[in-house]
């Protein structure tokens, strides 16, 4: 690997914000739709290119786009517990409902403005190239994280956006995240010291998904020495874009 640390090698290549404008915002949506929709037809196809539901209006979006010419790569979402109806329960609450094994964690057990959940992970097709990525919104291999020679295949993209929503709940005092996962994601997640840990069984959601949970400080206190700089580098991008849009 070259002199530079991951947050450096990552600022080189792509830039990280949370949608805080309609824009912005707009560019999330396409990305969803180019990916969920037009590739994958998980969604409907839209006139206006804009995959949306009812769950973004109290969500936090992530946009991932190369740095330079702006080209868009890749988003998720924060979906935060509804201000306006806090006992309306999450996605992975409802969808996982008969699978949730309450004996690891019992969402009733937390306080509703502790809990969030990150959904909506897409990758532009551009970014999908290797094999077996086309039939997936954002994937990533045991491979990833292997050194090859003096190089390092690292999935920056799929990290970089759940380093960003790790951020954006920390931010929000959110420490317990569901998430709904493929199943070897917290083995690959593991590698960089990333805790994602299973809270039940799979269930048959556009493939083969468990539902899962981020303690947010423990997966920023228990990253690797390796993926620090980018979590740091990350953290500051998100900060600094609210710094921008004062609420």
């Amino acid at each position: 690997m070259s002199d530079r640390n991951l947050g450096e090698t990552f600022a080189q290549y792509f830039e990280i914000l949370p949608a805080l404008d309609a824009a912005t915002r707009a560019d999330v949506y396409h990305v969803r739709h180019e990916v969920y929709c037009r590739d994958l037809g998980w969604e409907p196809l839209r006139e206006d290119e804009q995959e949306t539901d009812a769950y973004d209006t109290h969500s936090v979006h992530l946009l991932l786009r190369r740095r330079g010419g702006g080209e868009l790569v890749g988003c998720t979402r924060v979906i935060l517990t509804n201000p306006q109806a806090p006992e309306e329960l999450l996605p992975v609450e409802e969808s996982c409902a008969e699978v949730l094994d309450h004996r690891v964690f019992d969402p009733a057990s937390v306080a509703r403005t502790r809990l969030a959940e990150v959904s909506r992970l897409a990758v532009m097709r551009n970014f999908r190239q290797r094999k077996g990525e086309q039939e997936t919104a954002g994937s990533m291999s045991g491979d990833d994280f292997e050194s090859r020679g003096p190089q390092m295949r690292f999935p920056f993209i799929p990290v970089g956006l759940y380093l960003g929503a790790a951020a954006v709940a920390r931010r929000f005092g959110r420490d317990h995240v569901l998430v709904l996962t493929e199943p070897r994601l917290a083995v690959h997640f593991a590698r960089i010291g990333f805790a994602i840990h299973p809270i039940g069984g799979a269930i048959e959601h556009r493939g083969l998904r468990v539902p899962s949970l981020l303690y947010t400080e423990k997966v920023i206190t228990g990253l690797r020495p390796l993926i620090r700089p980018l979590y740091e580098h990350i953290e500051a991008s998100v900060e600094a874009e609210y710094a921008r849009h004062p609420a």
